[in-house]
């Protein structure tokens, strides 16, 4: 097996109109850094926002889409001190606008933050923890087929706070909860919309 380890962050989150978003921030990777968007519309449809063909390819060996755009997807976040906890994040992706708010720690964020990052990350841990994260409807370990193993070691939780944004310049209104779940592959994001620090372990063939 060979082991593809990638450390950021997940930001999953829901709108008015119905559009739910997943965006991955990977600042360190095998792939280098890189930012991808996986989009569910009303209609059902799936959509993968990919930088590169690369990384549409190594994303679609584990997840499953009805589309696949390529297109320059750009992610910056802004850590002004003086908006406190909060961080800005603005996100561009061929028909995607996004711009959203964090918050404070979750409860669950603050429950992880007290596992040491080793534990936390280690696929062991994930195989472990993934019993109890199905009962909230979430996946810490799983498996594409083929032999492709996944690990997402959580060790933050922060809420989003606010959104604002369209696609293909039609508004998609307020913030809301990811419900329905999204069906990418074999977990989803939490119904609560927040942003996760994650350590991912990807073990291949």
């Amino acid at each position: 097996m060979t082991r593809h380890t990638f450390q950021g962050f997940i930001a999953g989150m829901g709108t008015a109109e119905g559009t739910r978003l997943v965006v991955g921030h990977w600042p360190t990777s095998p792939l280098g850094s890189f930012t991808d968007v996986m989009v569910e519309r009303p209609t059902g449809q799936r959509l993968l926002l990919a930088p590169s063909m690369e990384v549409a390819e190594f994303v679609i060996a584990t997840y499953s889409f009805d589309d696949v755009v390529l297109t320059p997807v750009t992610c910056d976040i802004d850590r002004n001190a003086a908006i406190g906890p909060a961080e800005r994040w603005s996100v561009e992706a061929g028909p995607l606008r996004l711009a959203f708010t964090t918050g404070g720690r979750t409860a669950l964020g603050w429950l992880l933050h007290t596992i040491p990052h080793q534990v936390a990350t280690a696929p062991a841990f994930c195989r472990f923890a993934d019993h109890p994260a199905r009962v909230v409807g979430l996946r810490t370990a799983g498996t594409a087929g083929g032999g492709r193993k996944e690990y997402y070691g959580a060790h933050d939780v922060h809420d989003v706070t606010s959104l604002v944004a369209s696609w293909t310049d039609t508004d998609l209104g307020p913030l809301r909860p990811v419900t329905p779940p999204v069906r990418f592959g074999f977990g989803s994001t939490p119904a609560r919309p927040s942003v996760t620090s994650v350590v991912t372990t990807v073990d291949t063939p």
